[in-house]
């Protein structure tokens, strides 16, 4: 199980009066925890505004997509899917001189963002983020990817404990559409003039890519096939132990699976939401479970909505369940 960090509010400090200011917007920059604070106090950065910052990084925020639109396709695209984009939306319209914002599973060399030479940004998903709030993270990482001169990289960084969440950043109402690709081709428009470094990172994630595809009729539920079985993976929204509780009465009736030779072998939790998953037989495709994966959703709407007590059954075949599940994030 992933050990959770304590919740807990950062106070932003106070520039002290006679501080001197910083830059243009007011904002005072995260320099090494050592150094003294840019904002003239004398004191070092980790003793004063560096202070936010620090309890920021312990702050975990269970389920950092939430309110976006299609949370449990961002929670698969972090954790599940190899290769996969997705055109964003900001709220605020795009900039000028980028023309287009899409989100990407990973970047070559494990940039973070790339600013194209077009302009165009891509925003990386998978990396590693400096604190407990992904949103956050990826938010600084935007912003600064929309600002970077055309044709570079954007390095990681801790982002400021004040600054903005995906969710100010993007449109509510605009469409989360996520296309899975079988590589990495989408990084390189010219694979033929590509660097050397980024062709030999384009063939190492291609090796590892698993094969995977995302379900049409369902929404968040993802194929994937490994060299022994294929498995069906299915971000679901529904509070954990709610669902827990439905996916025990289907298990103990016998309606669990998704045909003959399938088997729904427990659970995992990936950013406060509940991942169940099938093992399917090698030669299931993802059009195989596409009606099947629609069938039971309907049979779990109903499942969902009995209140009665679990059977004796059903406490053991939710027993079974919970035994078999992790926590990824």
């Amino acid at each position: 199980m992933a050990k959770k960090r304590p919740q807990t509010k950062a106070k932003r400090p106070q520039i002290t009066e006679g501080a001197r200011a910083v830059g243009a917007d007011g904002e005072i920059p995260v320099v090494g925890a050592r150094e003294s604070c840019p904002c003239g106090s004398g004191r070092r950065y980790k003793a004063c505004h560096g202070r936010a910052a620090a309890q920021a990084a312990t702050e975990l925020v269970h389920r950092p997509f939430e309110g976006l639109s299609g949370e449990g396709d961002w929670v698969a695209l972090r954790e599940l899917v190899p290769a996969a984009t997705v055109e964003l939306t900001l709220k605020d319209g795009l900039p000028e001189g980028v023309p287009s914002v899409t989100l990407a599973t990973v970047l070559p060399m494990a940039w973070p963002a790339l600013r194209r030479d077009d302009g165009s940004v891509l925003l990386g998903l998978q990396n590693d983020t400096a604190s407990g709030d992904i949103s956050r993270d990826l938010a600084d990482t935007l912003r600064r990817a929309l600002e970077a001169a055309p044709g570079t990289p954007v390095e990681g960084r801790r982002a400021p404990a004040d600054g903005p969440r995906l969710q100010e950043l993007l449109d509510p109402e605009g469409t989360f559409e996520p296309v899975v690709h079988e590589g990495f081709e989408f990084w390189v428009p010219d694979a033929e003039n590509a660097t050397p470094e980024v062709t030999a990172s384009l063939e190492r994630a291609n090796a590892a890519a698993i094969p995977t595809v995302r379900l049409t009729g369902v929404d968040a539920a993802y194929w994937c096939e490994t060299p022994d079985k294929n498995h069906l993976r299915w971000v679901m929204p529904h509070p954990e132990e709610r669902l827990l509780d439905a996916l025990a009465r289907l298990h103990a009736a016998g309606r669990s699976s998704l045909g003959e030779g399938t088997r729904l072998v427990g659970s995992f939790r990936a950013h406060g939401l509940t991942v169940p998953v099938w093992d399917l037989p090698s030669g299931v495709t993802a059009d195989d479970v596409e009606k099947p994966a629609a069938e039971f959703a309907e049979r779990l709407a109903g499942a969902l909505a009995v209140d009665a007590p679990l059977t004796a059954d059903e406490r053991r075949a939710r027993g079974g369940l919970t035994n078999r599940q992790v926590t990824l994030s």
